[in-house]
């Protein structure tokens, strides 16, 4: 029973890597590597399209290229942080004959109430996972230290059980 016990710890030890890892490859080395930027989808205004801590890879693109039906990220305003991810429903231009673009989550019924300008254009996304943006929420921001702490108590702990576990089995091996 306990090899069975053991076995199946590690098949879960090996899927925890395996899963971490492919976090880690789509979430910060691809974007990374091809210039695009990881966000988390954090309402449900995308569903069920892009539900809520999926992580979504946004690529830059030439605003020219934006067409309907494109998921984009644009900035709320331009030049300030704050994005927004939603479909292109509709093409425009202003008075002065540039380029704008209507846009609404998949889950609302009206579309957002001001027009995108291209200088506010991120980009589209490129792929999404989901789930994966929980994670990365959990790493950035001002939960990165309640991340870190609590996996600094799991290491220790973790540590711990080792150490017991060797006093223990040098105990059991001792000469009496």
């Amino acid at each position: 029973m306990r090899a069975a016990l053991r076995l199946a710890g590690r098949g879960l030890a090996a899927a925890v890597v395996v899963v971490a890892g492919a976090a880690l490859v789509l979430g910060v080395l691809v974007p990374r590597l091809a210039g695009a930027t990881p966000y988390t989808v954090m309402t449900s205004s995308m569903e069920p399209a892009l539900g809520v801590g999926t992580l979504v890879v946004v690529r830059p693109v030439d605003p020219a290229t934006v067409s309907t039906g494109d998921v984009m990220t644009y900035q709320l305003r331009s030049g300030e942080p704050a994005v927004v991810t939603h479909r292109v429903v509709g093409l425009g231009t202003t008075a002065g004959g540039d380029r704008t673009f209507v846009t609404r989550g998949d889950a609302n019924a009206v579309a957002d109430p001001r027009p995108v300008r291209e200088v506010q254009v991120r980009g589209t996304v490129w792929y999404a996972v989901p789930w994966i943006g929980h994670v990365s929420s959990l790493a950035s921001g001002q939960q990165r230290q309640a991340v870190g702490t609590v996996v600094a108590v799991g290491l220790l702990a973790y540590a711990a059980v080792l150490v017991v576990r060797e006093l223990r089995a040098r105990r059991t091996e001792a000469p009496a």
